[in-house]
């Protein structure tokens, strides 16, 4: 984990409890350390006592299609992840990629459908069910991913 900047947000402030700033190469394999590293120090600074599951769910989706489809699973590109968490707002996860994004409007409805019998496309779905805020910048090459305290 380096200690490198975190982009300007709503949660700059003296509140801050936790602000890490990860970058993770763009294959599978590199996610589970990154998410147990994450929720391992979110743990000991009791920054989602009680939403862990919800936390760590979302993290692993966001990384997990910023590696497929934003890295197209090649290890020398680069993933970012910035994890802030602040007494009174609670916790913000931002997960950039360097592929060229896309249109999260135009993602198909898991639900609904032929969609339903799909062996994928539900990650977004349930990061918006598990996460309280969730955002997409840059072209859709960042998620910004909001849970409550």
């Amino acid at each position: 984990m380096s200690s490198e900047p975190i982009p300007t947000c709503e949660f700059e402030s003296d509140k801050l409890l936790l602000k890490l700033h990860v970058q993770l190469q763009g294959e599978a394999s590199a996610i589970s350390p990154v998410v147990g590293a994450i929720m391992d120090i979110v743990s000991e600074m009791q920054c989602a006592v009680g939403k862990e599951f919800e936390i760590e769910t979302s993290l692993r989706e966001a990384l997990a299609n910023a590696i497929k489809h934003g890295c197209r699973n090649d290890a020398s590109r680069v993933v970012e992840c910035s994890v802030l968490c602040d007494e009174t707002r609670g916790m913000l996860i931002i997960v950039r990629d360097p592929g060229p994004g896309f249109d999260p409007q135009a993602i198909p409805d898991p639900v609904v459908g032929e969609n339903l019998f799909s062996d994928h496309g539900r990650g977004i779905f349930m990061i918006n069910r598990l996460m309280d805020e969730v955002s997409f910048g840059k072209g859709g090459t960042e998620i910004r991913m909001r849970k409550a305290r």
